[in-house]
């Protein structure tokens, strides 16, 4: 267990120190597993960051790209400029989980509590601590693992909402590969990114052998002026979406996180790639999501 103190403190690192600490990392995950590890990338800043560093120390680790059909073309285009790239292809297409299990808003968090609240029984112990907050295991009530007031009326909304996408687009065809390839995965991703994030990192650091599904995040404790700062003072190429104004590169029809963001992706998405907006708003019906979540702000 880290404390909050001890991430602070990485946290406030110069990048020079930062660098050095991910790469003794590195070296740890490499050497516990023998070589037998890969870099899950997906073509964000993140991602290739974390592939450089990788690869200054292990050049021949593999990177792994899953081809969603969600991703921005210009994120395939720019993953198709790295070399040693194993590209896998979920089982399921975006259209078919949307009707089948639900709309990712919000965030992932948010979105399975939804969830759960809306399928389960009223009177189960699940329900009323997703609704309420009280948990019948500690007799008493807290915000955690409750839905945030702010978003109880989409109890109530006209569609489904889940946080399953991720699961079957994502998480399902990196364990059939890591299955497949025997390899653990080093991940881009940072405590600075979500509560969620900073919990796991809290838990178990950079390096998280003792779990079900191990796996290195060796930038957890990185934050995003880093990132940048690392392309920067080491110029490596990035995907050039990201000079259009795009704060994130996921999947393009993606609605987490949309609150915390200064420009509208959307607005972007239409202006830089119309035909792939009217075939998500329409097609897809996020127009009418869209539309219901901010008509109840």
């Amino acid at each position: 267990m880290i404390d909050k103190g001890i991430l602070a403190q990485r946290q406030s690192l110069p990048l020079d120190a930062k660098i050095l600490f991910s790469k003794n990392r590195i070296r740890e995950w490499y050497n516990y597993y023998d070589g037998d590890v890969y870099v899950a990338f997906s073509g964000g800043k993140d991602s290739t960051v974390l592939l450089d560093l990788v690869r200054t120390i292990y050049p021949d680790v593999p990177a792994v790209f899953c081809d969603t059909g969600l991703e921005y073309p210009e994120i395939r285009e720019f993953v198709k400029t790295i070399n040693n790239v194993v590209w896998l292809k979920p089982e399921k297409n975006f259209k078919r989980i949307i009707e089948e299990d639900g709309y990712p808003i919000i965030s992932k968090e948010v979105a399975l509590y939804l969830r759960q609240a809306r399928t389960l029984p009223k009177d189960s112990k699940s329900y009323i601590l997703r609704t309420t907050g009280f948990c019948h295991k500690q007799q008493k009530k807290s915000n955690l693992g409750k839905i945030p007031n702010k978003y109880m009326y989409l109890l109530d909304a006209p569609f489904k909402i889940s946080e399953k996408c991720c699961d079957y687009m994502k998480k399902k065809p990196f364990k059939k590969y890591e299955k497949k390839a025997k390899r653990k995965p080093f991940i881009g991703t940072m405590a600075s990114d979500s509560r969620m994030r900073q919990i796991v990192y809290l838990k178990h650091g950079c390096n998280a052998f003792d779990t079900q599904t191990p796996k290195s995040t060796p930038l957890g404790f990185w934050l995003e002026e880093d990132v940048w700062g690392y392309i920067k003072t080491k110029n490596i190429d990035y995907c050039k979406i990201y000079d259009s104004g795009m704060e994130r590169t996921g999947c393009m029809f993606c609605m987490f996180g949309m609150n915390m963001e200064k420009t509208n992706r959307f607005d972007l998405l239409k202006e830089l790639h119309p035909k792939l907006y009217r075939y998500c708003m329409e097609e897809l019906g996020l127009n009418r999501v869209l539309e219901y979540l901010a008509n109840k702000e």
